[in-house]
């Protein structure tokens, strides 16, 4: 009965690894205590530093105009570019170092694991041995009976352990699965930190390159500067009257557009210049293109606006349909001459107005909109109702925290609900240059 010792022998080895498995984890944080507190301590300088600077361009902003006034905000912005460039560095460093350690730890859990499941194979085999071993053959061994039976108590104690340590391998299975999703979140996070340094990188030097350019054309004189200004007047003034499109709606000023896009900044706390990029992105994606009417509200089929082509399924029956009766219904509008969006290979249409909200989605949000244009009814196909939802729902995804890794994201998810990390990806980086050029406009703006 020897074949006894190397079971045993093979459960403890067994208890052994899964004691190891998960001080695999606590030996290898992210980043070891001091080099945490460090790198958010000069995180969070950096922070203050850039709300100083913040509060320096706001105060400058409030003076009379000035070609020293206007020196010193771009010098302001320069430095908060700068600064914006520092944090970012120190993100990208302190992401790195967690993807290293989180990489080389899965490597090593998997290793772990093929080990694992090498010892459960051999306690296995050797269960099977004691298994077939009868009961004939026992009374017959040269073996002593009495440590027959010894061997057979050791044996059933190793059949609970055995379970046991099923369990515990479908947990590092699972511990294992959960690190590599967290990896892949991380690298997804750094893809998005790189892209934002880059941008950070190009501010510098386009504000930079607009500091030069003050000074060049005004060679530091009061009277060349007030000339300039009158240019930049009429500039803003274009700007301020140029159509900003609307998808299945018509445009309205790109003024106007900010404006809203402002107001409901000030509502939610997500960034104007990114109410507007999403506004512009699905204008882009579609604007006046495939529009459908609903011909039938107890099937949800309809037919091609301009085309009359006919068209199943345009929107679901009833989770849409019946929130779309009631919403046309309460503003006024005939629901059989009412655009939505036509369905999309594999899924459904029925998304209204500007933002292209489906009905059951709108519902969700009616109540808190309502609330906060102070109306009595809310209308998808109003611009201001229409980017005031939309700075609400990306509220809901996370873009009111206001750096360029939660706007991403934000956008992202605005695109592809749960699948954002990978099928968002190429809407947010659009979306973020559009930002970011829609941010370059309302600065203009605001100084003239």
């Amino acid at each position: 009965m020897r074949p006894f010792l190397s079971v045993v022998v093979c459960a403890l080895v067994a208890g052994a690894l899964f004691v190891y498995l998960p001080a695999v984890y606590a030996q290898n944080p992210d980043l070891t205590p001091e080099q945490r507190a460090a790198l958010e301590k000069q995180l969070a300088e950096l922070e203050e530093e850039m709300k100083r600077t913040d509060a320096t361009i706001a105060g400058l902003r409030t003076e009379g105009e000035s070609l020293k006034r206007d020196i010193g905000i771009l010098e302001g912005e320069i430095k908060k570019a700068k600064l914006k460039v520092r944090t970012t560095e120190i993100k990208i460093q302190q992401l790195s170092k967690g993807i290293n350690i989180h990489a080389a730890t899965i490597e090593e859990l998997s290793e772990k694991i093929k080990s694992e499941q090498e010892s459960l194979a051999q306690i296995l085999r050797k269960t099977r041995e004691i298994d077939n071993y009868s009961l004939v053959e026992a009374v017959f061994s040269s073996e002593d009976i009495s440590k027959f039976f010894s061997d057979l108590d050791s044996f059933v104690s190793i059949k609970e352990a055995l379970q046991a340590s099923f369990e515990e391998l479908r947990a590092a299975r699972e511990e294992t699965s959960g690190a590599k999703v967290a990896l892949e979140g991380e690298r997804t996070e750094a893809q998005i930190l790189r892209s934002e340094l880059v941008l950070a990188q190009k501010e510098v030097e386009q504000k930079e390159a607009q500091k030069r350019t003050l000074l060049k054309e005004t060679q530091g004189q009061e009277g060349m500067y007030k000339g300039l200004k009158a240019t930049q007047e009429k500039l803003a003034a274009e700007i301020r009257a140029r159509l900003f499109p609307l998808r299945d709606a018509q445009g309205i000023p790109f003024g106007t557009a900010v404006q809203y896009a402002k107001t409901a900044s000030a509502q939610t706390g997500v960034r104007a210049a990114l109410i507007l990029a999403i506004l512009s992105q699905e204008s882009d994606l579609g604007a006046n293109v495939g529009q459908c009417l609903i011909t039938d509200l107890a099937t949800g089929d309809g037919k091609g606006k301009n085309t009359g082509t006919p068209f199943a399924g345009v929107m679901k029956v009833p989770r849409d349909t019946v929130p779309f009766e009631r919403i046309t219904k309460g503003v006024g509008r005939d629901w059989s001459n009412t655009p939505v969006s036509c369905p999309q290979p594999g899924g459904y249409g029925g998304a209204m107005g500007p933002t292209q909200f489906i009905p059951s989605t709108w519902e969700l949000y009616e109540g808190r909109l309502a609330s906060v244009l102070g109306v009595a009814a809310t209308d998808p196909w109003n611009p201001s109702h229409a980017i005031t939802a939309t700075a609400l729902y990306l509220t809901d995804v996370g873009a009111a925290g206001g750096t360029y890794s939660a706007e991403h994201t934000a956008a992202a998810k605005y695109n592809a609900g749960g699948n954002w990390a990978t099928l968002g990806q190429v809407y947010a980086n659009s979306v973020m240059g559009k930002a970011a050029q829609f941010q370059k406009d309302i600065d203009f703006l605001e100084a003239n």
